[in-house]
């Protein structure tokens, strides 16, 4: 083994024995506490999604219990989370261990590569941590870490990247302690070797890395821009009857917050006004035997709610009315008001129930 890797190796899991967070998914290794904490952990930061997890492991202590939970109870305990495909992969996953697999995960990163959203990076940490395989993870923080250790320039997110990026990392990982080195080079990037400032003059590496010895630490990693992001424009109309009922519908297309609720919704090509929006055949569509009282804007400025690739220029319409009419649209999903807040909406509309709802 080139003494380089020994060296890399050996300082930063020492680096990590001393310096490692108390987490709740390291005091085990059950690979379902493993598994669980590794999905919520994507693109989500350790504080964010921990009371997540404790959450989960209270409610489902067992892959059995999370097999057997309602779709819509997963998606509620998610709520707030994000990237809502996760919650219905990972309720798909426990299905198919808890009912395929007599409750035993795989034990191997090509059988872990099986399960619905586990990809390389996650089965590689499942594999590594709770079966001891020899098995390198490669996210962000290990991207970053390598490419200024090494001083390499390859973009991250091409074929070519995630090659020589994955090959150098499997290079590196110690064979007889690969969990611990795996945690430990994410932890490192994490609240070390961060993208912005970070401690270069004391870190542990600063004497043999490529990028602090030339100035280069701002520069790397590198990623290619990014494709630009899409604005669209939504807007809810939130239907308030005298009975106190409304109405919530379930997304069921492509596309973002799949089996999330939403109010009914018209997205537009732009932002428009009051009279536009009662000229759109959708609006008519929707309050079609309606006796509409007030429509008026719970905000005159836009709610943007920022996605990964998209903004959501959002207006809710609150629209009082005696009754909800029989069109279908309007009335096979009316529910109490009162009841609002039991469903599984996306951040942006939970947002909204709770400031408008709260003394409603």
């Amino acid at each position: 083994m080139p003494k380089i890797v020994l060296n890399f190796s050996n300082k930063l899991i020492l680096w990590y024995l001393q310096n490692k967070r108390e987490l709740p998914w390291r005091n085990t290794t059950n690979p379902y506490n493993i598994w669980l904490s590794e999905i919520m952990l994507q693109q989500t930061r350790v504080l964010q999604g921990l009371p997540y997890y404790l959450k989960f492991v209270e409610a489902y202590p067992k892959i059995e219990d999370l097999a057997n939970a309602p779709d819509d109870e997963v998606l509620k305990l998610w709520q707030g989370l994000g990237y809502y495909s996760r919650a219905r992969n990972l309720h798909a996953t426990a299905k198919m261990v808890a009912e395929e697999m007599n409750g035993i995960f795989p034990n191997n990163y090509k059988d872990l590569l099986k399960l619905k959203g586990v990809g390389d990076y996650t089965a590689s940490a499942i594999a590594s941590i709770s079966f001891n395989k020899p098995e390198a993870v490669v996210d962000g923080n290990v991207y970053r870490v390598l490419s200024r250790f090494f001083g390499i320039s390859t973009p991250i997110n091409t074929s070519s990247g995630q090659k020589e990026f994955k090959q150098l990392a499997q290079e590196l990982i110690d064979k007889d302690q690969p969990g611990a080195f795996n945690q430990a080079i994410m932890e490192f990037g994490a609240r070390f070797c961060m993208p912005q400032k970070p401690d270069c003059p004391t870190c542990i590496f600063n004497d043999s890395c490529v990028a602090f010895q030339q100035k280069k630490v701002a520069m790397l990693p590198v990623k290619i821009k990014a494709k630009p992001v899409k604005v669209r424009f939504f807007n809810y109309l939130v239907f308030l009857s005298e009975n106190e009922r409304t109405v919530l519908k379930q997304r069921n297309g492509k596309g973002i917050w799949h089996k999330l609720y939403e109010f009914p919704l018209i997205e537009t090509s732009e932002e428009i006004n009051l009279s536009t929006l009662q000229k759109h055949q959708q609006f008519k569509d929707f309050t079609d035997e309606i006796n509409i009282e007030n429509i008026s804007l719970y905000s005159e400025k836009p709610v943007i709610h920022k996605l990964s690739h998209q903004h959501l220029n959002t207006h809710f319409w609150i629209i009082e009315t005696s009754r909800l009419g029989k069109h279908a649209e309007a009335t096979e999903n009316t529910i109490p008001v009162s009841e609002v807040k039991n469903y599984a909406v996306p951040v942006l509309i939970g947002n909204f129930v709770s400031d408008f709802f709260e003394n409603y």
